[in-house]
């Protein structure tokens, strides 16, 4: 089927998904700016602990922090189950 007068030819609209997602817009700012802030509120000296225990763990800043905040856990060397789980889902993130 041709389309119709006036098409530019472009993808439909209705197959893009935006970059936050299928809902609305407002949730996916307002979830950026809070993570945003969770890490501009850590002291520097904290910053450094974790970094260099996150490089001990194999793991990066990141990571590590993330797992602080979603889950309430400081990881240690005996996590390996669930760093394993950290560092397989590097490539969905």
């Amino acid at each position: 089927m041709l389309p119709g007068l006036g098409h530019n030819g472009g993808p439909p609209l209705e197959e893009h998904v935006p970059e936050w997602g299928v809902g609305g817009i407002g949730s996916y700012f307002v979830w950026r700016t809070a993570s945003e802030a969770a890490f501009k509120k850590v002291p520097v000296e904290t910053v450094i602990r974790r970094a260099k225990k996150a490089e001990s763990l194999g793991l990066t800043y990141r990571e590590y922090q993330l797992e602080i905040l979603e889950r309430g856990r400081f990881l240690q060397a005996e996590d390996t189950q669930r760093i394993a789980e950290i560092v397989a889902r590097r490539g969905r993130r």
